[in-house]
């Protein structure tokens, strides 16, 4: 029988989305796979029904349908404060994942050099691969998730393209105007394209706030800006996504990801005009949703004893389950959920180096779902003392 590709083999299936499995299996609290349970914005739900009854019910332009680039290119250039063009700077595409795979493939030849910092969210590894690429990890140390500019250097030198996830997955991280800068000299000198996923830009911290590496001098040339609607309105299902770029890259992306997937769905990009058209307001409430998201199950790790790092993006958080004595963080994972009713990702699918111990909570979910998780994890330490430690 014939085999499948070395290709299909050499990476696993999504460590994320497999622990939606198990948390489903279990009737645990999903707080692993990043995914709210509370609704989209009424505008865009309304829209929807609309576009539902009226349509577009075909094809859109393959490469986005021209009122949804034109909406998105003028919220874009509003927050990133560039100007964007609908008709030569944007690509619409089946959500982030597939932005970033596109820019993959239109920007990196097999066998070049691709710069990832580690933690990373485990796509991009996977992209490298069905790419062709190789990668070349670069570690964030705790607790600052900083990195050393001198192995950034030397990672860079010869690569074709650094992926830089701000604000970042898993680590919660906001680089900084000082280390985005330092990032762009050294991709500068090294002649290498920076492809970005900012799926989180409008969940940002205060004091901390999110620069666009698209906005900075003399970048916008060499940045392939990946993102979606799917985080900022509430709308994981409806993948969509988008790359911004410029126009050489965007003529190979398009090509890309029409041969990808052809094109997003029509009347979801019809409804998803509404939301792009929203007021600068709904981005400051959504930061001040999550904010005190935050605040509220941080407060439950606190109170449980586990050690974690304070996220200054995203809606995730890394917690420390080392000092309880787990020896495999994918054990610990199935022994939570199936014991505690909680489900988190294991840390080590997020890091290239061997590092145990971790894992990985989101909290985009209503206030009575991270309670009733809250209250549940301050119980896991007992669980873990009376039978979990032996279970492991």
């Amino acid at each position: 029988m014939p085999e499948i590709s070395e290709k299909a083999k050499s990476f696993g299936e999504s460590v994320i989305r497999a622990m939606t499995r198990v948390a489903n299996r279990y009737g645990a609290i999903n707080l692993s796979q990043g995914f709210p349970d509370f609704d989209p914005p009424p505008e865009l739900l309304a829209a929807a029904e609309r576009a539902a009854r009226e349509g577009p019910h075909q094809y859109a332009v393959t490469w986005g349908a021209q009122n949804f680039r034109e909406a998105l290119a003028a919220k874009q250039s509003r927050f990133m404060g560039i100007p964007l063009d609908p008709d030569e700077n944007v690509v619409v595409t089946c959500g982030a994942t597939e932005a970033m795979m596109a820019a993959m493939l239109a920007a990196v030849n097999p066998g070049d050099r691709v710069v990832v910092f580690s933690p990373f969210y485990e796509n991009y590894l996977a992209d490298a691969i069905l790419s062709g690429a190789k990668p070349v990890c670069v570690p964030l140390r705790a607790p600052d998730f900083s990195f050393d500019p001198d192995e950034l250097r030397r990672a860079l030198a010869g690569a074709k393209a650094l992926i830089l996830c701000n604000p970042a997955n898993p680590t919660g991280k906001v680089f900084s105007s000082e280390e985005l800068s330092l990032i762009a000299r050294l991709a500068e000198e090294a002649d290498a394209f920076v492809i970005t996923d900012e799926v989180y830009e409008h969940i940002v911290y205060a004091p901390r706030r999110h620069v666009y590496f698209a906005s900075l001098p003399g970048m916008f040339e060499r940045t392939i800006s990946c993102s979606s609607l799917s985080k900022t309105y509430s709308i994981t299902g409806w993948r969509l996504g988008y790359a911004l770029a410029p126009r050489r890259v965007i003529d190979g992306m398009r090509k890309v990801h029409d041969f990808l997937t052809v094109g997003a769905a029509a009347p979801l990009q019809e409804a998803a005009v509404t939301a792009l058209k929203l007021p600068d307001s709904y981005y400051a409430e959504l930061g001040g949703l999550y904010a005190g998201k935050r605040e509220l199950f941080l407060s439950y790790l606190e109170k449980a004893g586990l050690r974690h790092v304070k996220p200054d993006g995203a809606y995730y958080v890394l917690v420390d389950v080392q000092e309880l004595g787990a020896t495999g963080d994918e054990a610990f994972c199935a022994w939570m959920a199936r014991e505690v009713g909680v489900a988190a990702v294991p840390g080590r699918s997020f890091f290239k180096e061997a590092i145990d111990g971790y894992v990985r909570f989101h909290f985009a979910k209503k206030d009575e779902t991270l309670r009733a998780a809250g209250e549940r994890l301050l119980g896991l330490r007992e669980a873990w003392e009376r039978g979990g430690r032996r279970a492991s």
